[in-house]
């Protein structure tokens, strides 16, 4: 009877020491994915305790969402052009393009702002579809179409503002960006619809996360632990509640948060769970195998370009929107900031990997970055040597683990 105890022991040591080891293993292997969420609460908490509690405050997360919105918005579209193996850099000077000519249609022409920003996105879709047919057609490297976009779209805009700044917009314009859901309970704090918004995200997660895993486990798939997997779960649905109840203590959710949110999800699920989003991993891993395979490689390379250029309008509405003006040098730079983004979030150079997720985090990242040394009124030179030392370690982690691997 000892023996068998003895025994049952033993085993019982072992199946605790294979529990462990595949949490370590399952995190180990997903080091890219988690590394830069954990980054993100690191540098929060960092910058949280270095500001004496300023980054947290309610408005100041207010003001964090508006200033990284457009950022966020590019980078859903850009991870999607970096997956399928390309670059664009025009989004910035795209960025100001169509918000000037949003600011000639809505100010000098007094058209009104239902018909200036389909317009606008439908320009945006032009824009991406007529590099993209280039790059997926003629097979002209992006690097090179994208930069002439580059030239080409900050000279329209210059042309088209005429050097000068246009504005201000009417307010149906401006709640693009500046507006926020209102309380349907009434105009006291808390914001109880944006706390009931975000427990009701929450749960939906967790409910989408436990069947995603069922299915898994199902067809014998699931590699994550459940213990792992409670835990990863609880904290996203305790972030997401703390984060609505903050909001929800100054103006509630800003309009501009709800259109994120609806297209990170959307694009989420294009990437995981259509064929859409696996033929343009398939495209970024191995062009030529992806061909062979029956992928319409060049369509689906010139779609990636329209998607880009319609998310870049989108930006450039809110951004536009924001300032309230249209200026001539609106969006300069912003697609160093989106590739950067997109490239901490866990992308790969070579294409093929990435994650929209990712892609957020890495935006928010830095964004929470910028505000933070702002906060602490560290100068815009150092700001920016910072930041690219931050990238430069992201892809070299990303060349550590693609060699670790190999």
């Amino acid at each position: 009877m000892s023996e068998l105890s003895a025994r049952d022991k033993k085993a019982g040591e072992a199946r605790g020491e294979g529990a462990a080891l595949s949490i370590g293993g399952h995190f180990r292997g997903h080091l890219r994915e988690y590394g830069m969420l954990l980054a993100l609460v690191v540098i929060m908490v960092f910058f949280q305790i270095v500001t004496d509690g300023t980054l947290m405050r309610p408005v100041n997360l207010t003001n964090l969402i508006l200033q990284n919105s457009y950022i966020v918005i590019m980078a859903l579209g850009m991870l999607l052009v970096i997956v399928a193996g390309h670059i664009d850099l025009s989004v910035g000077s795209v960025v100001g393009f169509i918000g000037a000519v949003a600011a000639v249609m809505l100010v000098h022409y007094e058209l009104p702002a239902l018909f200036v920003i389909p317009a606008c996105l439908v320009l945006g879709i032009a824009i991406g579809a007529a590099q993209g047919y280039w790059i997926a057609y003629w097979r002209i490297p992006s690097f090179i179409v994208t930069l002439a976009g580059m030239l080409v779209f900050r000279g329209l805009t210059l042309w088209v503002l005429q050097g000068q700044s246009v504005g201000p917009f009417p307010r149906s314009f401006q709640l693009l960006s500046t507006g926020f859901v209102p309380d349907l309970f009434g105009p006291d704090r808390p914001n109880i619809t944006a706390i009931l918004l975000g427990a009701a995200t929450a749960a939906a997660i967790v409910f989408l996360a436990m069947r995603n895993r069922r299915r898994h486990v199902q067809y014998g798939i699931e590699d994550e632990p459940f213990a792992f997997f409670v835990a990863k779960n609880g904290l996203i649905a305790a972030a997401i509640v703390f984060l609505s109840y903050m909001l929800a203590t100054y103006r509630g959710f800003p309009n501009v948060l709800i259109t994120m949110a609806v297209l990170t999800a959307i694009y989420t699920f294009i990437t995981n769970s259509t064929t859409l989003g696996r033929r343009i991993y398939a495209l970024g891993g191995n062009e030529k195998a992806a061909k062979l395979s029956g992928i319409q490689t060049e369509r689906l390379t010139f779609l990636t370009f329209a998607n880009m250029g319609m998310l870049a309008a989108l930006a450039g509405l809110i951004f536009a929107a924001r300032l309230n003006t249209a200026t001539p040098k609106a969006g300069v730079a912003f697609e160093l900031d989106v590739i950067a983004a997109v490239f901490i979030g866990g992308a790969s150079m070579s294409g093929g990997v990435g994650k929209i997720v990712g892609a957020v985090v890495g935006a928010f990242i830095m964004g929470v970055m910028n505000n933070g040394m702002s906060i602490l009124g560290i100068g815009i030179d150092y700001q920016q040597v910072i930041k690219g030392l931050v990238l430069l370690a992201a892809v070299i982690f990303d060349v550590y683990n693609k060699n670790k691997s190999s």
